[in-house]
């Protein structure tokens, strides 16, 4: 194969608040898990069915780390990019044991908060709702408060006056 690709992509909602740790070289780590749900209506019964999944979320990236500590908490919800990681380590028991996480790493991985304020997560904390992203991308440095194209607001026409674009596109 000439190539290959890692890559996570996931919308949910925090099952727990961010946990921050610190590397003996200072730089933080966030962990916390997200909770991914389907819904479907069996068959048999027209019962409605429900499957949650939850995910073990690794932040190294330090600018990510500050937004995951500040702005969210359990229950908001969140798009994660990451990458599938494995790791084995030792329980308590001494066992060995296998673990895999979604690791958002110091130049790779974007959290975007999707809860606005005042819904669930959004608490009374400062964040301006309507979510927010913070991502950084390979070797190009933090793209820390840098929105992407499809999200910047279009220039206002006619000297800053309000411009309805809302039109009747159904998606």
């Amino acid at each position: 194969m000439a190539g290959s690709l890692n890559k996570v992509m996931l919308i949910g909602n925090l099952g727990r608040d961010p946990e921050v740790r610190r590397l003996n070289s200072g730089e933080p780590v966030v962990n916390f898990s997200v909770a991914t749900s389907e819904t479907w209506r069996d068959k048999a019964s027209g019962e409605r069915k429900e499957r949650t999944e939850w995910h073990n979320i690794v932040i190294f990236n330090e600018n990510l780390a500050k937004v995951a500590e500040q702005y969210i908490k359990k229950g908001t919800k969140v798009y994660i990019e990451g990458q599938l990681q494995t790791r084995e380590y030792q329980d308590k028991d001494g066992n060995q044991r296998k673990t895999t996480e979604i690791v958002l790493q110091r130049y790779r991985g974007e959290l975007t908060i999707l809860s606005g304020r005042g819904e669930q997560g959004g608490g009374d904390d400062d964040y301006g709702g309507g979510g927010g992203r913070v991502s950084s991308g390979g070797g190009r440095g933090s793209d820390y408060g840098r929105s992407s194209p499809m999200e910047r607001q279009p220039a206002k026409p006619g000297g800053g006056k309000h411009v309805d674009l809302d039109d009747d596109i159904p998606f």
